[in-house]
């Protein structure tokens, strides 16, 4: 199996979860090892040989054939993935998640890998009304992203039926909601947040904080990939939700109660441009073709584990804060 990005927050997860759960597999990492992706990541395999690392470009055309020619399948989970980022420079997200999605689908296409499963983001339905609870987006819900990133993903999502309806390709999409857990670039709310707090720092909360997101543990979602990989149907696209809807400011004021923080450490900033209000998850696809439900993501247990592996594991938060990538993401989001 070639996983793209596997160095990255969810690619990191699910190599860590394939090589745990199915132990005969062997897994190329290909990574780019820009700013939000580490090596350090699977310090664990190093020394395993079922594991492989790459470090390469998604839009290497040699590279992506050359490393799909050896596999039996692929994952996709390569991306550029923060919106603030991509409202402040678009090109390298067309790049990265258009532009290097065809390259690895024409790879696919040319070398005959058994299988590709795309990962996406529900972020690609655009925003649901705050007064509307009843509605979710399923799999029928119009593509009308909002942004320069969910554009850029539903792009990938539209080539991915392409090159299944053009070329017979066996690909398969997934569209996940708001993840957490390990190993996640703490440009996203739950790392931020907790490392700054560690340091007793205020912490930035959009505008008034009624944004609403259903969160996903990671390794829930790495076991939907899984399924999806081995169970799902050729050309057809699977919500992937943790049923676990909460505003960013009940997040917050979560957050900072499992680490014994005051509330008048969030400091309210300026909402990003375009701010998409609220997005809901409908899962029942998956769960009803696949068997899949989500079995880790409840609150406030998971969430106050995933906050403990933070405090935990202060030697890799630290070592990314003091990245001149992390403060160039920080002041570029904030202001400050």
């Amino acid at each position: 199996m070639l996983v793209t990005g596997g160095c990255g927050f969810i690619g990191s997860n699910f190599v860590r979860f394939v090589l745990n759960h199915r132990p005969k597999w062997r897994v190329t990492c290909l990574d780019a090892l820009t700013y939000a992706s580490s090596p350090q990541n699977l310090d664990e395999f190093t020394d395993d040989p079922r594991y492989r690392m790459v470090r390469g470009d998604i839009c290497d055309v040699e590279l992506v054939r050359q490393l799909v020619s050896q596999c039996d399948a692929v994952i996709h989970t390569a991306a550029q993935t923060h919106v603030d980022r991509s409202i402040s420079d678009p090109r390298p997200f067309i790049q990265t998640n258009v532009v290097g999605t065809q390259t690895l689908l024409e790879a696919v296409r040319l070398c005959g890998a058994k299988r590709l499963v795309h990962v996406g983001t529900d972020e690609v339905y655009g925003e649901l009304p705050l007064d509307r609870p009843d509605l979710k987006f399923t799999e029928a819900s119009p593509l009308q992203p909002n942004n320069p990133y969910s554009a850029s993903k539903a792009s990938a999502d539209l080539l991915m039926r392409v090159y299944h309806h053009t070329y017979g390709l066996d690909g398969v999409s997934t569209r996940c909601s708001n993840n957490f857990g390990p190993y996640q670039f703490p440009e996203k709310i739950i790392p931020l947040f907790v490392t700054q707090l560690m340091e007793n720092q205020a912490v930035p909360l959009y505008g008034d904080g009624r944004q609403v997101r259903d969160w996903l543990h990671v390794e829930d979602h790495c076991e939907a990939i899984l399924a999806v990989f081995e169970k799902g149907k050729a050309g057809e696209v699977y919500n992937i939700g943790g049923d676990n809807e909460r505003s960013n400011l009940e997040l917050t004021h979560m957050i900072i109660e499992a680490m014994g923080k005051s509330p008048g450490l969030i400091k309210h900033v300026k909402d990003r441009p375009g701010h998409d209000r609220r997005y809901a998850i409908d899962a029942a696809k998956i769960a009803n073709d696949l068997g899949w439900r989500p079995t880790r993501s409840t609150w406030p247990q998971a969430l106050e584990a995933t906050v403990q592996w933070y405090v935990q594991n202060q030697p890799w938060c630290q070592q990314i804060k003091s990245s001149d990538a992390h403060r160039a993401s920080y002041q570029q989001q904030y202001g400050v």
